[in-house]
């Protein structure tokens, strides 16, 4: 496996942007870093303002590897070290180049940065932490920077990159340790939890620092996350959703990335998917971690080992509210925060909206819907000053006929669309500019190599 040589810079970012498309765990929410005058950009909470592809995933920062070029054999990559494709690999003051000048374009507001295994883990561990050294350091960016940690590599570098960047993340991969075994047998959990827990304990250590210190350098301040590949392996989503949510309790992550599997390579061991990638699965397994998130759910409530899968037509609140009809109607004007959460419809800011309101007044279904509660589900799980919106029928069959009318519980690019992997640049995206080692030339100007 050979590097391809005298490769240009656009080459390089054709090969390598789109290299990087089929990792998901690039949001940027919950960091703020000001400007100074001095510097380049900031990063301010929520943080950067996303685009998002017709599949969901997020965009909005300049999404690449540091090299495609890998020494592991994992059965679902298609950049593992026995796959035909064609290598290439950046240079830290190329990544430097390329952020700083999309930047400059507007075209970004930070960088996610992942890579293959070049060489060994410390080795390339090492040239993301040179990269991003040279960002900050030398051209002064504050932007937002989110690196993916190589599993294996030393510690140091690891603490020494996390005190440069934004977020870090480790991929778990695959749910369970036996998938890992059988599709990633160079990878272990152990080489993957362990810098994990590292992470954890020195946010929390820093976390102390700074309660002491005002001037201490922040470590990973918009935290960790990690993404699992979901499809290619067996496990139910009653046992990804067990992960996920002891992710959240032991690792204290920021989020856990769900991709659906997508079959690049010819492996035996691997699933053919006649029907395309799991993207409504996908999709639920979202929903359900945003109840776990914010809207106080346990895993247990949703799913069992009885019931494993969730309904793929119906979003998974819904799901649980027609199993659970003994909590329903719910009064809008008396039921507690808690309680509004739960109603299909209802949002954590619409019901915070209904309490605060509720206050100077009683509430109508009018006022409901000025509120942005969705009415089209809620009605069947309410009642505004004890009358229902309609005459409508407490039952699970009625009720589920009805929902499943509602188009919105499939999204529409998943409904009316097929799957589109995506490259950073597209052909009128690419005419705008041109590359050099050096730099980025608008059209019609002439600037001298460096």
């Amino acid at each position: 496996m050979n590097l391809q040589k005298n490769m240009d810079l656009l080459e390089k970012l054709t090969i390598l942007s789109d290299a990087a498309k089929y990792d998901v765990a690039c949001t940027s929410s919950g960091v703020e870093r000001k400007g100074n005058g001095k510097g380049m950009g900031n990063s301010i909470a929520p943080g950067i303002c996303h685009s998002f592809s017709a599949d969901g995933r997020c965009v909005s920062l300049l999404k690449i590897l540091f090299t495609n070029e890998c020494i592991f054999n994992c059965a679902y990559c298609l950049n593992n070290c026995t796959s035909d494709v064609t290598r290439a690999a950046f240079t830290p003051d190329e990544v430097c180049t390329l952020t700083m000048e999309f930047y400059r374009r507007n075209y970004i507001e930070g960088l996610f940065l992942s890579s293959g295994i070049m060489v060994s883990p410390n080795y390339t561990m090492d040239l993301i932490y040179q990269t991003v050294q040279k960002l900050r350091q030398i051209h002064h960016f504050r932007g937002y920077i989110h690196v993916k940690s190589i599993p294996g590599a030393d510690p140091v570098l690891l603490e020494k990159t996390g005190f440069l960047v934004d977020r870090m993340s480790i991929n778990l991969e695959l749910p369970t340790a036996n998938s890992l075994r059988q599709l990633a047998p160079c990878k272990s959990r152990t080489t993957i939890l362990k810098p994990m827990r590292q992470i954890q304990n020195r946010i929390m250590d820093n976390k102390q620092e700074l309660m002491v210190y005002q001037e201490t350098p922040r470590f990973v301040p918009a935290g960790q996350s990690t993404q699992m590949i979901i499809g290619a392996t067996p496990e139910n989503d009653f046992q990804i959703m067990s992960v996920a949510e002891n992710l959240y309790q032991k690792f204290q992550l920021k989020r856990v990335f769900y991709s659906a599997f997508v079959n690049v390579n010819d492996n035996s061991m691997l699933p053919a998917l006649p029907g395309g990638p799991p993207l409504l699965r996908e999709h639920r397994l979202y929903q359900a971690d945003w109840l776990l998130r914010y809207y106080h759910f346990h895993v247990s409530e949703l799913l069992s080992e009885d019931r494993p899968d969730f309904n793929i037509f119906l979003d998974p609140k819904c799901d649980w509210a027609l199993r659970h009809l003994e909590y329903f109607p719910v009064e809008i004007n008396r039921a507690s925060y808690q309680t509004l959460l739960r109603v299909p419809g209802i949002g954590y800011k619409s019901a915070e909206r209904i309490v605060k309101a509720r206050k100077r007044n009683q509430l109508t279904f009018d006022d409901l819907k000025k509120i942005g509660v969705v009415l089209k589900r809620a009605l069947y799980f309410i009642t505004c000053s004890g009358k229902m919106m309609y005459h409508t029928k407490l039952d699970e069959n009625y009720i589920c006929e009805n929902l499943m009318r509602d188009k919105t519980q499939i999204p529409r690019d998943i409904r009316e669309g097929g799957y589109q992997q995506l490259s950073f640049f597209d052909k009128d995206m690419r005419s705008d500019f041109q590359l050099t080692d050096a730099q980025i030339i608008p059209p019609g100007q002439r600037v001298a190599s460096i």
